[in-house]
């Protein structure tokens, strides 16, 4: 059978979904397990804060170097083994017997996985180039989507058969999705290089020498720092906006998934915009209206209205890590573009380790509406360096002109 890019955009997002899925049916309900399963009674936020941080922490160190073993040897094999060793992680959260145990298996995880990367790696280098944005704007709605169902499904899942259990459903989810890209998922324009593989320290330095990629990599960091500083706090702000200790829980995860539906809808259409305009104006766009909608959220005192504005800011927001990832891929070389991408899921997890904890600090100290404006000015600041030519993330004319030089 010929190769089909949307054959394998279709297997690769039944993984992504699975694998998000995965996560978003047991993970949000650690603290529950670590009370229950665990015995932790004491200090309670502050394990599941340090269990949360340790998988991050770990990816973002060993991520570099992953990418560094997928140029050289593929992104399927990566997958698989990143798909084997999440399945493996969930199923010792199903066996571990204390915290400390959890949290070795949490490290594990961190530098063990990265299924998700790898399918975004791969989908960004076997599409044709002018169906990239496209194609990384579908893969994206996985993730979405599976943040939608996973929470509402999670919990019905944990509170029938527990939450040890629902590891035990997780692992076996994430294995569906190894088996999909074990047989499914194709990598034709992978050629196995014969040249050694090169160090973290070679790949940083050649990222250095990038000052396109340097850019989205700073873009990736402060989004994803500035996003996460609102995390942990949404809940605690839906009660502070009015609603029962009871109902906080579905009133909050009806907000979370405004986001997710948003994505869902707008996503493809971000990824076919950027491929006609460019992808870094799309990012603009979709910064600015970020910005702007975390902005507007301190001026909306109801459920309701906060709901809402959170639809409409998520409409905006998913125009952003699509349109990165496209970036990344197009101002790339493939040779490189694995570890690129592993240096793009480095800033990531950075940022997704540093906003949370930051978030819960600085709310400790400001209100939570000063924390909105925190994260919307960092969004805008962003966007407004774009149009600066001094920070442009667009190659300087006389790159360009080198580029194509060599390729004639």
């Amino acid at each position: 059978m010929a190769y089909s890019w949307k054959r394998n955009l279709f297997f690769l997002w039944i993984g992504t979904f699975l694998v998000s899925m995965a996560y978003s049916v047991s993970i949000p309900f650690m603290s529950i397990y670590l009370q229950e399963d665990l015995g932790v009674t004491d200090h309670l936020e502050a394990w599941t804060g340090i269990i949360f941080s340790a998988t991050f922490l770990a990816s973002s160190l060993i991520a570099p170097f992953w990418g560094s073993v997928a140029d050289k040897y593929g992104r399927k094999p990566m997958m698989l083994r990143a798909g084997i060793c999440l399945s493996l992680a969930y199923f010792l959260y199903f066996i571990v017997q204390n915290p400390y145990e959890l949290i070795a298996a949490r490290i594990l995880e961190g530098l063990l996985a990265g299924y998700i990367p790898s399918a975004i790696a791969l989908v960004a280098t076997n599409t044709p180039d002018k169906h990239v944005g496209y194609a990384l704007g579908i893969i994206s709605t996985a993730s979405a989507a599976a943040s939608v169902i996973g929470p509402l499904i999670g919990g019905v899942v944990s509170h029938m058969i527990g939450p040890r259990d629902t590891f035990f459903v997780a692992g076996s989810m994430v294995f569906i999705a190894f088996l999909i890209a074990l047989f499914w998922v194709k990598e034709p324009s992978f050629k196995k290089s014969e040249a050694r593989r090169s160090s973290v320290i070679s790949d940083l330095k050649a990222a250095a020498s990038n000052r396109v990629l340097m850019g989205a990599l700073v873009v990736v960091f402060i989004t994803s720092t500035a996003t996460m500083l609102l995390e942990p706090l949404l809940t605690v702000y839906v009660l502070k906006l009015g609603s029962s200790e009871s109902s906080a829980s579905l009133n909050a995860g009806i907000i979370f998934s405004a986001v997710g539906i948003a994505t869902l809808i707008s996503a493809p259409f971000w990824g076919k915009y950027g491929a006609r305009i460019g992808y870094e104006k799309v990012l603009f766009i979709g910064l600015l209206g970020g910005g702007i909608g975390n902005l507007l959220q301190i001026a909306f005192h109801s459920l309701v209205g906060f709901g809402s504005l959170r639809f409409v800011y998520g409409l905006f927001f998913a125009a952003v890590f699509p349109a990165l990832n496209a970036f990344i891929a197009q101002h790339t070389d493939p040779a490189f573009r694995s570890r690129a991408f592993g240096l793009n899921q480095s800033a990531n997890q950075l940022g997704l380790l540093i906003g949370p904890l930051a978030g819960g600090f600085l709310a400790t100290q400001l209100s939570i509406p000063i924390v909105f404006v925190m994260t919307g000015s960092m969004l805008l600041f962003v966007a407004l360096l774009l149009k600066l030519p001094k920070f442009s993330m667009q190659p300087s004319a006389s790159a360009s002109a080198a580029k194509e030089t060599s390729q004639l």
